[in-house]
């Protein structure tokens, strides 16, 4: 994705999250002819400075078109469960951040000891799929915590609901993706692509 495509993906994630944080109706976003193809997107959104997550929701799977798969996002995201709603007088202490994200492949290995030599850390996202437990975390993530590669596999278990340790069993499917991220450097100013290196 070219960086000014970049710009006006987390440019509309703002939009909407202003808007509904505000408790307005999202208006019409103008939005380039390539964000209708289906992508994966999470929108997640950083205290400023502290940079201390506030909320992260998305779509793994290339579901909805770009544009679509943004507005939904953004709007979730002001409502992490695990947070409370995003107030008004917060927008201007919030970064919006936008992680684009390629179709996820499963990982096959014949032994689950050999994930680790597989999963590139930096470059990676992990989705962890065992019965009804599902969990993902994006290629940001290890970077920003200092993981190696076994520990980026265990931390994506425990977010799944499961124990650290479930990666090595070989009935645990992992799946990897890339993501292209875009953030605002301040609230609301510059837009910048950022190295792989915050959802948690």
């Amino acid at each position: 994705m070219k960086n000014g495509e970049g710009e006006i993906a987390v440019r509309m994630a703002r939009e909407v999250v202003d808007a509904e944080a505000r408790g307005k109706e999202t208006g019409h976003v103008d939005a380039p002819e390539s964000f209708r193809e289906k992508r994966g997107v999470f929108v997640t959104l950083h205290t400023y400075p502290a940079n201390r997550l506030r909320g992260c929701i998305g779509f793994p799977e290339p579901v909805f078109s770009l544009a679509s798969a943004l507005v939904q996002a953004a709007q979730h995201a002001c409502h992490d469960p695990r947070f409370p709603p995003l107030d008004e007088s917060e927008l201007d202490d919030i970064i919006v951040e936008v992680s684009i994200l390629t179709p996820p492949k499963e990982v096959d290995v014949p032994d689950p000891r050999q994930l680790p030599e597989v999963v590139q850390v930096g470059v990676d996202g992990l989705i962890v799929e065992r019965g009804p437990c599902r969990g993902l975390l994006l290629p940001q993530v290890p970077g920003e915590w200092g993981w190696d590669a076994e520990e980026f596999l265990a931390q994506t278990c425990v977010k799944a609901g499961m124990s650290p340790d479930t990666w090595l069993d070989s009935k645990t499917r992992f799946y990897t993706f890339q993501a292209e991220v875009f953030s605002e450097e301040t609230p609301r100013g510059k837009v910048s692509r950022k190295e792989t290196g915050g959802c948690r």
